[in-house]
């Protein structure tokens, strides 16, 4: 890519967003009004959905990019089919974010969305196996793939319940992805990465604490959705599709919170479906951490995660697959410091409150 090329594609995604932020203040303005109660975290109502910004700033894009690109363009069909699958899942999403659906039909958008994506030829379809080498998977590809699909949409959207939090992991993962993308050729990759970067940049400052707007269900479920489905495209950089592993690692401490919540609730005989307030963010906040600090946290574990993706791409394929390793050290120290705050505060993880989904503050 010349510099001449960047710098226009650096403009562009200036415009964009400038667009995301013109559409958050106007989602302040007319607001959809989450009003706080004992579950909550915020105090006082406060405007959602201002994950509508980072759509529309996803889609002006892709728009574009069919228009005038030269290369990676949407017509293709797995990723115009996908495409449209993620802008159904955000329309759903903004309906919930205004009335309120029912999980059933929540879940049953994104499976359909996910079966969209597979349909549409975007699986995985081997694995390498350190030391072993690549292992063709069939149907258990497929059906790894729409779990992937499915578990990202909705661990992305379960972590946006603090301010700054997701927004912030989101700008720095994508903005890595982006760089990731343009270094190894992949022309959609790359330009789908760079929309949502600007869209979520357009959007962040809004959503600082004290947050003047949540992103709702409508931007996490995006966001969640259409990374899940880039981490399938970015498996094509190598043949061995090795490469899948970037955006998991990039969203690791996200993916590592959800699912050890989840193993947790199980073990401890909860209703893993029930609404709660016990993930590891929540719990750090609950038992005093600032809730800046909460999110800078997470904003450092995205940076790390970062430079252990680059660090990725230079490792040889038997290495690869063990950079997740530190990733997962530093995750067990943050669980470590989460549960000694905990146990000091006096805190049950035991809380079968509800707290809302994306409710993102």
């Amino acid at each position: 890519m010349t510099s001449a090329a960047l710098f226009q594609h650096l403009v562009f995604a200036c415009g964009l967003a400038l667009l995301s932020a013109a559409t958050v203040r106007l989602m302040i303005a007319f607001p959809i009004l989450d009003h706080p109660n004992h579950r909550s975290a915020h105090v006082r109502p406060t405007p959602r959905g201002g994950g509508v910004g980072v759509v529309l700033a996803f889609i002006a894009g892709m728009l574009v990019l069919y228009r005038v690109a030269d290369q990676a363009r949407i017509a293709e069909r797995p990723f115009l089919g996908v495409i449209l699958a993620a802008v159904a899942i955000a329309a759903v999403a903004l309906v919930d974010d205004m009335r309120g659906l029912s999980a059933r039909l929540r879940f049953g958008a994104q499976l359909a969305a996910a079966l969209v994506a597979v349909a549409s030829g975007l699986a995985v379809s081997r694995l390498a196996i350190p030391y072993v080498g690549p292992v063709e998977l069939g149907l258990a590809g497929t059906l790894l793939t729409i779990f992937w699909i499915l578990g990202c949409t909705n661990a992305v959207n379960f972590m946006d319940g603090l301010d700054g939090l997701v927004g912030g992991t989101l700008l720095i993962a994508c903005a890595a992805l982006t760089a990731i993308a343009a270094l190894q050729g992949g022309g959609f990759v790359y330009a789908a990465a760079l929309f949502l970067t600007a869209g979520l940049l357009g959007f962040l400052p809004f959503n600082l604490h004290p947050a003047r707007i949540f992103m709702g269900d409508v931007g996490s479920q995006f966001a969640g959705f259409m990374l899940a489905v880039l981490a399938i495209a970015a498996s094509r950089f190598d043949v061995t599709q090795l490469s899948f592993l970037i955006v998991p690692l990039l969203l690791f401490a996200l993916l590592f919170d959800t699912a050890f919540t989840l193993l947790r609730r199980a073990a401890m005989g909860d209703k893993v479906g029930a609404p709660h307030r016990s993930h590891l963010y929540q719990m750090a906040q609950r038992a005093g951490m600032d809730t800046r600090l909460v999110a800078a946290t997470h904003w450092g574990f995205a940076a790390f995660h970062a430079a252990l993706a680059l660090l990725f791409l230079r490792l040889p394929p038997n290495g690869k697959p063990l950079v997740v390793l530190p990733a997962l050290l530093v995750q067990l120290l943050w669980l470590a410091l989460v549960a000694r705050r905990v146990r000091r505060a006096g805190l049950s993880w035991r809380d079968d409150a509800v707290a809302p989904s994306g409710s993102g503050g």
